[in-house]
């Protein structure tokens, strides 16, 4: 598979990033229940470290399930409000280990870097103060949006393989 041209992977990464925003954070603030959805399978890096990689805030949480149950179960309602979105390409010819097929759209198969910022608040949205954050992501294409054919709604075209969030002070 060739590499999209720069233009068409800036073209696509933005999107995908700003798609994954939208939808990652609006699940956060209201849809719990399907955050372990937007990270990929769990793996492990070549060192033996597990995937996808989640640090919240200095803590390491050690799967997408436990970053749900962390999220349903233990955290006050939350309201984010993202201020500014950075992206960049990492590898435009990703290939997902576990894909059997090819994309038919050039450049869907990539990774990329996704930089956050913003405010959120946490507690009672009526009486918290807003708190700043930055929030980095590594975001892989989903093998089952290269292979699937129409690629239905439901699938996201991109998962969280690393993540990291702070407040910022």
């Amino acid at each position: 598979m060739a590499a999209p041209s720069d233009d068409v992977a800036t073209k696509i990464s933005t999107q995908a990033a700003e798609n994954h925003i939208a939808r990652f954070y609006k699940a956060l603030d209201g849809a719990r229940n399907t955050i372990a959805s937007y990270y990929s399978e769990p793996g492990a890096m070549p060192d033996g470290k597990p995937l996808p990689a989640i640090v919240y805030n200095g803590n390491i949480v050690p799967d997408a399930a436990s970053f749900q149950s962390m999220f349903e179960q233990q955290m006050p309602a939350t309201h984010h409000e993202v201020q500014s979105c950075d992206c960049q390409v990492i590898n435009p010819v990703y290939i997902a280990s576990d894909s059997t097929g090819t994309s038919t759209s050039p450049g869907k198969a990539m990774t990329i870097l996704v930089i956050v910022s913003g405010f959120v608040k946490i507690g009672e949205l009526k009486d918290a103060a807003m708190r700043g954050f930055s929030e980095t992501f590594v975001l892989i294409p989903n093998a089952r949006s290269l292979t699937v054919k129409g690629n239905p709604r439901h699938i996201k075209d991109f998962l969280i393989q690393s993540q990291n969030f702070r407040l910022v002070v």
